[in-house]
């Protein structure tokens, strides 16, 4: 069993950057796939960007390509989400995800272990 916990979540301004982070304690690290995922309020949890077990394969939402970075360091039981050119609408609870896999998964449910989430706010 994993453990989560995000971080770097904060208030920007349109335009700017941040980085999330998510730290992971419990479990063979690199036994997981990796997700993130975003909720803003009165929204369904939506899929943002997943990376493999190795980190050779990433996976993007259509809505965060070229701005988005997903990358993990399995010896540190890290990944991050890089997050450039932010936008008013990126606004949402952040959460990491991870599940015992080979292929990444790009739908919530599939995913079996969950960070408690960190709000990113960005202000036009």
């Amino acid at each position: 069993q994993v453990l989560l916990v995000e971080s770097g979540g904060g208030l920007v301004l349109a335009g700017g950057s941040l980085s999330l982070s998510c730290a992971a304690s419990g479990g063979t690290f690199n036994w997981y796939v990796l997700g993130w995922f975003r909720q803003a309020p009165g929204q369904e949890r939506e899929f943002v960007a997943a990376i493999s077990r190795s980190g050779d394969h990433t996976y993007y939402a259509d809505s965060v390509k070229g701005r988005f970075t997903i990358s993990r360091d399995n010896a540190k039981k890290t990944a991050h989400l890089q997050m450039n050119s932010l936008k008013p609408e990126d606004t949402a609870v952040y959460y990491c995800a991870a599940d015992h896999a080979v292929v990444p998964h790009t739908t919530a449910p599939e995913y079996g272990y969950w960070g408690q989430g960190t709000q990113v706010t960005v202000s036009p």
